[in-house]
């Protein structure tokens, strides 16, 4: 995070002195988008370091969930700063078209932002990969838990389809003469940065509100409950992120009435032992032990 969090400052910079000199103002959206996602990196990063505050009185499930908060006002910022930004800057291009001057140096700024971007796109898509498993990437992006690799993910993508409606809206420019097609540009890209945010504020929103364990991750905590001696069934079961890494399991399992209390505690922390082994982001666990009656409770 932190080589892309670099190469967005120079990429914002190198864009900024190109708009100076062009008068683009698709390069002062690429300009502020580069800006917003610098900032958006630290803002992570920031998130990420303070959600590993040890659990106190206070919260006793810890922190994490700092990284939704972090994750959501990126999204805003995004939103606000990126998209809105752009959105207006086209819209007055439009109104008030002048031509695009010193265009090869908006060609150049342009394309060595593409070259970058395209190769932190790749780290990112590598990384995703490692991440998603057998899910698609649109599965992947919907149920991560984790907020900082899918905003990096779109933030990169979105940078990189960015680019090529500012190359686009310049190339136009250019060409025909009218600095209208320059506002188009920068307007696509102001477009493209509300769609990403109003879908990121979704999924950080969604997070935030509290989300379950994954359905693979359900189905191994419910298989090694199972599959613990002492647990004749599960009865039922709730899981919870309290943390992107940290799950809370509730369950309450059904056990012989026969059993003594000294029996169905050694049978409890059998079954916790399985489940972590299972599922090693399952940190709390709390199993509720009731007479197995043959019906689900």
């Amino acid at each position: 995070m932190f080589a892309a969090l670099l190469a967005n400052i120079g990429i914002a910079i190198s864009k900024f002195i190109a708009f100076a000199f062009t008068g683009s103002s698709s390069l002062l959206t690429e300009a502020i988008h580069s800006v917003a996602d610098s900032g958006n990196q630290v803002l992570l990063l920031i998130g990420n370091k303070r959600s590993k505050q040890v659990a106190d009185v206070s919260h006793n499930f810890g922190y994490g969930r700092r990284r939704f908060i972090y994750g959501f006002i990126v999204a805003v910022v995004l939103f606000l700063v990126g998209g809105l930004f752009s959105l207006y800057e086209g819209l007055h291009k439009i109104q008030h078209p002048d031509e695009v001057k010193d265009a090869w140096i908006a060609f150049l700024v342009l394309g060595i932002a593409i070259v970058m971007e395209f190769f932190s796109f790749r780290t990112a898509l590598h990384e995703a990969r490692k991440a998603k498993g057998h899910r698609s990437f649109a599965r992947f992006l919907k149920e991560s838990r984790q907020p900082e690799l899918p905003v990096i993910l779109l933030e990169d993508a979105g940078a990189l389809v960015g680019l090529f409606f500012a190359l686009c809206g310049v190339s136009l420019a250019v060409v025909t003469g009218n600095g209208v097609w320059d506002g188009v540009g920068a307007m696509a890209v102001g477009a493209l940065l509300v769609v990403i945010a109003v879908f990121l504020a979704m999924e950080m929103a969604a997070m935030l509100v509290g989300e379950a364990a994954l359905p693979e991750e359900v189905d191994a905590i419910w298989a090694a409950l199972e599959a613990s001696d002492g647990v004749l069934r599960v009865i039922h079961l709730k899981t919870l992120h309290v943390g992107p890494d940290e799950l809370l399991v509730a369950a309450k399992i059904a056990v012989a009435h026969s059993d003594t209390g000294l029996q169905i505690a050694a049978d409890i922390d059998a079954a916790e032992a399985a489940l972590r082994a299972a599922v090693p982001s399952a940190r709390y666990i709390f199993l509720e032990p009731d007479i197995d009656r043959g019906a689900a409770l």
